[in-house]
């Protein structure tokens, strides 16, 4: 049942306004120490269309992440494009087998297992390749025979096209991550599952795995999906702990945004943006220097240099109205489809006037889950998990794996020098006992 209406609509917890602002205050407060290293290279403007689906004919993709990223390593790489039912040119990163035709399949011969790797938010499909190849989870996949795919959302740095929309424009960024859940996961699913014709598996983290639970819980997608690993669930945000929210606690910073400020894009690096959390920056008592452990809690290994590397490949945009859609995940204490605050716009779009409510026990109960979670999460908290862990507790016991780990946070599970070790190698071990 939906909360109701007044707490819906009244004040916001701390917790709340920290989730919409806590990943952006990382990036931006960056921005004034490294603006110069971000040694990005930037998507070009042009370019022919490939069509609705397409491949690069150059391996190395003509600057797309390939080329930035994975044939520097030695290791083959496809830059492929998907267009969503809704428009949207998204651009997927195909590492087919590791280096020197190691891991994988020979030339011609049919690929391994297809993997569709998912990543959080405001970032893109880069979190997965910033390590070495030792410890990222794209060429730790490929070099194990694994057929890696690399998702990036719209918006991001080499999804930002559309058929007929330019990202400049209000309407380009009118969607939230239910969009996401409609739209770009089935899309990417399907294209990988043609291009293959073996369903793949789905890997995820943070909004990755939010997006993935969403969608299984209506159905989506899980016809077309061998198993799902989900690295720091997130169904439910009410017991987020991260500090910063505490400079926030009255405030819906992303209506704020939205409504006064004008912005249809989220991007942390843009001056209205950084003009306002350099604002809440100079806070008494505020670190925000320390911003990835007051943000993702105390990460448990993470080295300077792979932090180095993270702030310099990332952040990326979204849109404001994603980040409103995560506080209201906060504020309500239930996973729901966007608000619209307003009855009528609400079932214009939905025919009632709440939102509907995102059934995590509906998950079909067959479907293979492997989750892992960290003690020491402050976005995707323990308390939190568990609440979707006693939402499955009708799951086939067969098919539902669950990994606690008392000292990682969030960022560890994804560019932890660690996580080859303590997460990789179990999920594999989950991955080849369902492919």
């Amino acid at each position: 049942m939906n909360p109701p209406a007044d707490r819906r609509r009244a004040g916001f917890s701390s917790a709340a306004a920290a989730v919409v602002v806590a990943v952006a205050l990382l990036s931006v407060t960056h921005l004034a120490g490294a603006a110069g290293e971000r040694g990005v290279v930037q998507p070009s403007g042009g370019g022919e269309l490939l069509g609705r689906h397409g491949r690069d004919s150059a391996a190395g993709g003509g600057g797309g992440a390939c080329a930035l990223a994975v044939t520097p390593l030695g290791y083959p790489c496809e830059e492929h494009q998907v267009t969503t039912e809704d428009g949207y040119i998204l651009s997927l990163q195909r590492i087919p087998r590791g280096r020197g035709g190691g891991g994988g399949a020979a030339a011609g011969g049919r690929a391994g297992q297809p993997v569709l790797l998912q990543h959080g938010v405001l970032v893109d499909g880069m979190t997965w390749l910033l390590a070495s190849p030792e410890e990222s989870l794209a060429f730790i996949l490929a070099d194990r025979g694994f057929d890696v795919w690399i998702a990036n959302n719209r918006g991001t740095r080499w999804s930002r096209r559309h058929v007929s929309l330019d990202p400049s424009s209000r309407l380009y960024w009118n969607w939230s991550w239910d969009d996401l859940v409609v739209n770009d996961l089935p899309a990417m699913v399907d294209f990988v599952f043609t291009q293959t014709g073996q369903k793949p598996h789905y890997v995820g983290h943070s909004m990755g795995t939010l997006v993935a639970l969403a969608a299984f819980s209506e159905g989506r997608a899980v016809d077309k999906l061998k198993s799902a690993a989900l690295l720091t669930p997130v169904a439910y945000l009410g017991h987020i702990t991260t500090p910063i929210g505490l400079l926030l606690a009255k405030a819906f910073v992303g209506e704020v945004l939205a409504d006064f400020l004008g912005l249809a894009e989220f991007n942390p690096t843009s001056p209205p943006v950084a003009k306002l959390i350099r604002a809440f920056c100079r806070k008494p008592g505020t670190n925000c220097y320390d911003l990835l452990g007051s943000i993702t809690g105390k990460n448990y290994c993470l080295n300077s240099s792979a932090v180095d590397v993270f702030l310099k490949y990332e952040p990326q945009p979204t849109s404001t109205k994603t980040m409103v859609h995560f506080a209201q995940t906060v504020r309500d204490g239930v996973l729901t489809k966007y608000d619209y605050v307003l009855p009528e716009r609400n079932i214009a779009s939905y025919g009632q006037a709440e939102p509907p409510v995102y059934t995590m026990s509906d998950i079909p109960a067959s479907f293979p889950l492997f989750l892992t979670y960290g003690g020491r999460d402050s976005l995707a908290d323990p308390v939190d998990v568990r609440l979707l862990l006693d939402d499955l507790r009708g799951h086939d016991p067969d098919k539902l794996t669950v990994q606690y780990l008392e000292q990682f946070a969030h960022l560890d599970f994804v560019i932890g020098v660690c996580a080859k070790d303590y997460v990789y190698k179990d999920m594999i071990a989950f991955l080849d006992r369902f492919s």
